[in-house]
């Protein structure tokens, strides 16, 4: 019986074909890694680009906005269809797709290319997104792209190819590997298939050491060595975690019902409604004096490591552009504004709670507002101790993070993604069931 398993994965590991599988798997890792660096350094020169050109001419950059967004919405509806939004909905939606015609009109290098330029031009119009969630769509297009080069057949590994895909995406995006696999476990897939776990691993590995070397190894909020001991930290925890999950339950539930409400005006008046939205975004961003402007990252870093005191009206004004964003149909994500409205949150807080370490409580108003969004506490938590290179945290933000779940799933009982999933597995344009077509 071991003689003949011995001779089986032997078998197995010589196979001329399931080399060629390999590399062809392999270089499709890689290939994210590459893209996801690229889409990185070109998302951060479009977001500083805008930022300044704010500061040179401020009224001239109200008009960017409007008529910015008006044309991406014009791109996207005309030539990069399935584009729009976060992409991860579009990603989690595949998923559940029974055809690969359905499933290639979400997941395609046109898709991934135009969720690319169209992000970074949101980016250069002002908008309040961010380049991690389109990531995800990236590294699960280029994936499932691969069927078309290699002989990768059936429904298990259609499913490993779109999970690795996303997961590498996190992973390259943020340069936090861990969130990468948690992302995929908690929420692409709401479980852990053994036949995923290898596909992860390499996917993530892979594709982490390709944008670690073109990036460098540096961390995206930078350094904090703030501590909090769990001891005297329960009135820090409870307050983040109860004003995290209820904020960032009441985000999700805005963006769920606002996308219903909009999506038949968005239907027939696509230009419109962007150009609306973005009056909206520039009224805002004037009134908070060009704070809520691109991803928030600037803001949220400045907040992490102490360089200024936080604004008390920062989150509320960040939280309103992002809505008003992502409503207005335009591809890009909310994870970056969904942390840069955390880290103003916990700095709001912290002003309450001056006994406590000002970035430790900046950190956990991070991962109690991003876990009340998302609600996958464990990749919360993953990510702001990767991106903040601390890990004396891991109790406290642990804490915060379940209580944030607990209280958004109150507000929201229906993660964001999955309710965004499930509303665009009902669009009539994504409804195809061609039975030939089946998981060929």
């Amino acid at each position: 019986m071991i003689r003949r398993h011995l001779h089986q994965t032997r078998r197995q590991f010589l196979s001329l074909n399931k080399w060629k599988l390999r590399v062809v798997f392999w270089g499709g890792a890689l290939t994210i890694g590459a893209v996801a660096a690229i889409f990185a350094l070109v998302s951060v020169a479009a977001d500083d680009l805008f930022h300044r050109f704010y500061k040179s001419y401020p009224y001239l950059a109200l008009l960017v906005p409007p008529f910015g967004l008006a044309l991406i919405a014009l791109i996207t509806t005309r030539l990069f269809k399935g584009t729009e939004g976060s992409g991860i909905p579009q990603a989690i939606a595949s998923l559940s797709m029974h055809s690969n015609a359905a499933r290639s009109k979400v997941l395609s290098l046109k898709v991934a290319f135009g969720k690319i330029l169209l992000t970074c031009g949101g980016l250069l119009s002002g908008a309040s997104i961010g380049r991690e969630g389109p990531t995800v769509h990236v590294g699960a297009s280029i994936m499932y792209s691969l069927r078309r080069i290699a002989p990768f057949r059936g429904k298990d590994i259609t499913r490993s190819l779109i999970l690795a895909g996303g997961a590498a995406g996190i992973s390259a995006a943020f340069n936090t590997p861990l969130a990468g696999i948690m992302f995929a476990i908690e929420e692409m897939s709401r479980s852990f298939e053994q036949r995923t776990s290898g596909t992860l691993l390499i996917s993530v590995i892979l594709a982490g050491i390709v944008a670690l070397v073109i990036l460098g190894n540096y961390t995206y909020f930078g350094s904090s060595n703030a501590s909090l001991p769990l001891s005297s930290a329960w009135l820090a925890v409870i307050v983040c975690g109860l004003l995290g999950g209820l904020l960032g339950g009441s985000f999700s539930s805005v963006l769920i019902f606002g996308s219903r409400r909009v999506a038949p005006f968005a239907r027939r008046h696509p230009v419109m409604l962007a150009l609306i939205c973005g009056v909206l975004i520039s009224l805002i961003g004037f009134l908070s004096s060009g704070q809520t402007f691109g991803t928030g990252y600037e803001e949220a870093k400045r907040l992490v490591t102490g360089e200024e005191p936080g604004n008390m009206a920062y989150p509320l004004w960040k939280y309103l552009a992002t809505v008003v964003s992502y409503l207005s149909g335009i591809p890009g994500g909310i994870f970056a504004p969904s942390l840069s409205i955390g880290a103003g949150l916990g700095a709001d807080i912290a002003q309450w709670l001056p006994y406590a370490p000002y970035a430790a409580i900046v950190m956990l108003g991070m991962v109690g507002y991003f876990t009340g969004v998302v609600q996958t506490p464990l990749t919360a938590l993953i990510i702001v101790m990767e991106m903040t290179d601390n890990s004396s945290m891991l109790l406290p933000l642990m804490a915060t993070a379940l209580i944030a779940k607990g209280v958004s799933r109150i507000v929201c009982p229906v993660p964001i993604y999955q309710a965004l999933a499930e509303a665009y597995l009902k669009k009539p344009e994504t409804n195809v069931n061609s039975e030939q077509e089946k998981n060929s």
